[in-house]
């Protein structure tokens, strides 16, 4: 969701003003996704570097949040959306985290759509996490080195219950991934729009769709 702050900048606001914005097209695109019958819809929120950027957005950033999940909590359970987060959360402020906690068991048992979070979030942290993990179970034998394939290695990403996205859609015109989703992009097709994400609305979903739709998928074959 690339593009707040210069949304901000450009009609010389605060950069926190640009991310309720971008709240806003959260909202829209949520409700177009699930009219278009998509089924899993993840929001690249706040990665592993955006901790570089002052103290005060990234506090700014983490109030948001909150108040998001205060605010919409109840409305996900209500319509059988559940929540799913997936990053280093332990790395975040122990309020937000426990906030975090209490709506995905809340919504755990949800089956209309899945709202994934990537929030404290790096490809690159992702698959380092992964490997320690499957590092440990071999060193204790609950696995064995030459067992390791793509799949198992798979079942130790943070979207181990999750299949791998269809679609990447790429705000503000940059034309990269920015350490998301590495592994799991691999074969997914790739649509960048030149909008700042708080400009980006269900149309511009529907568009992104359409031309997905459009594409011949052969991956590797």
């Amino acid at each position: 969701m690339d593009g707040n702050g210069r949304w901000a900048t450009r009609r010389h606001l605060p950069k926190i003003a640009g991310h309720r914005a971008g709240a806003k097209s959260v909202e829209e695109v949520m409700e177009a996704a699930r009219e278009l019958g998509v089924e899993i819809l993840t929001l690249y929120t706040f990665s592993t570097e955006n901790w570089k950027r002052p103290k005060e957005e990234v506090d700014s950033l983490f109030r948001l949040l909150e108040d998001y999940i205060d605010r919409e909590a109840e409305k996900l359970h209500k319509n059988n959306v559940r929540l799913s987060v997936i990053g280093r959360i332990r790395e975040l402020p122990a309020r937000l985290q426990d906030k975090i906690a209490r709506t995905v068991a809340m919504t755990a048992g949800n089956t209309a759509f899945i709202l994934n979070i990537a929030l404290n979030y790096g490809g690159r942290a992702e698959i380092v996490d992964a490997a320690r993990a499957l590092a440990v179970d071999v060193k204790a034998g609950r696995v064995g080195a030459d067992d390791i394939d793509e799949a198992l290695f798979s079942r130790y990403l943070y979207t181990k219950d999750l299949p791998d996205p269809d679609l990447m859609i790429r705000t503000s015109g940059e034309f990269r991934i920015s350490n998301f989703l590495n592994w799991q992009l691999s074969y997914a097709e790739i649509y960048v729009t030149e909008k700042l994400w708080p400009d980006f609305g269900k149309e511009d979903l529907r568009k992104a769709v359409a031309e997905y739709q459009g594409r011949e998928r052969r991956f590797g074959g």
